[in-house]
């Protein structure tokens, strides 16, 4: 097996005049170009300092030269560590902090406020859209760095931030083994060849967009046509000449509001994917009723990649995110004792495979916590194998995640900020079915008796501090917060109270 840099290198010899990147009004970048432009970054990552192990964060905005960069961090033997565009100032201090990167990487406008966080340690750059920046300044300067350092499998590649409940945003560490198996499971699976053509509309600061959609495209030789955000009416204009789209379930709502979305101009399209947050069934039906195409539902997550996947030949079913892709291992368990269950009884998600994490970056106890004794990662999501075909349900999960849009967020992270509002004596953060993000984030504000508090201001509050995506969609006001006879905070009650909200 190769590493996805390896792969990257094999695929531009193979075809080094074919489009990596096609890029709407802009110019094309083929492998080759994209080769010399990883080289560059290799030698400046070098001249940097970026050692073997060393971490390179970035915050960037979406461009083909960021994922250069991405594949130059693999070449030298670094570990890369991307982060939402979204997160503040407030959140890159404790991701700097708590992974010490070597080099942190910045969009041009942003360059002047993080250049403060420089210090012997940390060099700061810039790398923009447009393939501006001062990184880019140095990579168009430098002699490309053509010999590569050898990784093995078990060798750190990336590491993703992800959170839980308690509130601290933990680090996955994933290897080149885990990057490029699930990888190769996935072109196996989904029949993704050189000959496709994908729409990429994804981030690719996310599992799915970097890992899933991008490392794909780069291992099978094929072509992204790269688009910095979704439009439905671009995306169905480009349908002509694409064949694969990976998406958020967000991307086919939209997309089903558009009266062009039909058979025609889905015909030469051969495979729809969903993934990232639980697809509507009503969206599912609907699609494959305006296009003769069935979307293929999967299921992964930022500690193991992707561990299910309805079947490419087969019927891909609503509400069932299929079976386990090749070399991976499901189970269903009693979520305390962690006894396997009976097939078609309710419990915990566990997944054992070449695609699971290391662990948590720097957090052992954590890491041990997760696993079972013979090797078992828990998911923390909770459902069942049907025993009528074998396919995985998700029914739901055993924290309370909220997914919006398609992105983790997090309700203690948020009740904290809300209940340090003058005013407030307390708050609970729920997700809630949205027509549009899957999930609408929503704080349920328990004020002071005296206080005058409104929506407006308990957002205007907490908006300097959290991304754009955990920011709720409403604020609703309560006396009390309903709990059970122990003092526990019951969210189901408070879920199904406002089921109906954003409906």
């Amino acid at each position: 097996m190769q590493t996805i840099h390896q792969s990257f290198i094999a695929s531009t010899e193979a075809n080094p005049d074919k489009a990596l990147f096609e890029r709407p009004g802009k110019t094309d970048i083929r492998y080759a170009e994209a080769r010399a432009l990883v080289e560059k970054f290799a030698a400046v990552l070098t001249e940097i300092g970026v050692q073997p192990g060393d971490r390179v964060a970035v915050q960037t905005d979406k461009s083909a030269e960021a994922i250069c960069l991405y594949l130059a961090t693999l070449q030298v033997g670094g570990v890369y560590l991307p982060l939402n565009t979204a997160y503040t100032g407030a959140e890159i201090d404790y991701f700097v902090g708590d992974a010490s990167p070597r080099l942190f990487v910045c969009a041009p406008s942003t360059l002047a406020d993080h250049k403060a966080r420089e210090s012997d340690g940390l060099r700061v750059e810039s790398l923009g859209a447009d393939g501006d920046g001062s990184l880019m300044d140095l990579a168009n300067a430098a002699e490309g760095r053509t010999d590569s350092v050898a990784r093995a499998m078990t060798d750190h590649a990336a590491i993703l931030y992800t959170s839980g409940t308690t509130g601290r945003s933990k680090g996955a560490v994933l290897t080149h083994g885990n990057l490029a198996s699930n990888t190769a499971a996935l072109l196996e699976s989904w029949k993704y060849t050189g000959e496709d053509r994908l729409i990429h509309a994804l981030p690719i600061f996310h599992t799915h967009g970097l890992f899933v959609a991008a490392n794909m495209s780069i291992v099978a030789g094929a072509t992204m046509i790269w688009l910095t955000k979704f439009d439905a009416d671009q995306a169905i204009d480009l349908m002509a000449d694409a064949t694969v789209l990976m998406g958020v379930p967000t991307f086919y709502t939209r997309l089903l509001r558009a009266e062009r979305l039909n058979r025609e101009t889905t015909a030469n399209m051969r495979l729809f994917v969903s993934g990232s947050a639980p697809l509507l069934a009503e969206d599912h039906r609907a699609f494959e009723e305006r296009t003769g195409h069935p979307i293929l539902e999967r299921y992964g997550m930022t500690e193991t990649c992707m561990i299910t996947t309805n079947p490419y030949d087969g019927a891909r079913k609503p509400g069932a995110v299929g079976m386990p892709l090749p070399g991976i291992e499901i189970r269903v368990t009693d979520r305390e004792s962690g006894e396997p269950l009976a097939v078609g009884e309710i419990g915990a998600i566990e997944v054992r495979g070449p695609n699971v994490f290391e662990g948590y970056w720097q957090m052992p106890e954590k890491t041990a916590s997760e696993f079972r004794k013979d090797g078992f990662f828990i998911t923390g999501d909770l459902g069942q194998i049907s025993a009528e075909d074998g396919y995985l349900r998700i029914v739901g999960r055993d924290k309370d995640l909220v997914i919006s849009g398609g992105y983790n967020v997090y309700p203690k992270e948020i009740e904290g900020l809300i209940d340090d509002i003058p005013g407030v004596v307390e708050s609970a953060v729920i997700g809630l079915q949205h027509p549009d993000l899957g999930e609408g984030v929503t704080a349920v504000v328990v004020p002071q008796p005296d206080a005058s508090l409104d929506e407006a201001q308990v957002i205007a509050a907490i908006g300097d501090k959290l991304a754009r995506y955990k920011q709720p969609k409403k604020v609703l006001f309560v006396r009390e917060l309903p709990r059970n006879v122990m003092g526990k905070v019951q969210k189901a009650e408070l879920r199904k109270t406002y089921a109906d909200l954003y409906k």
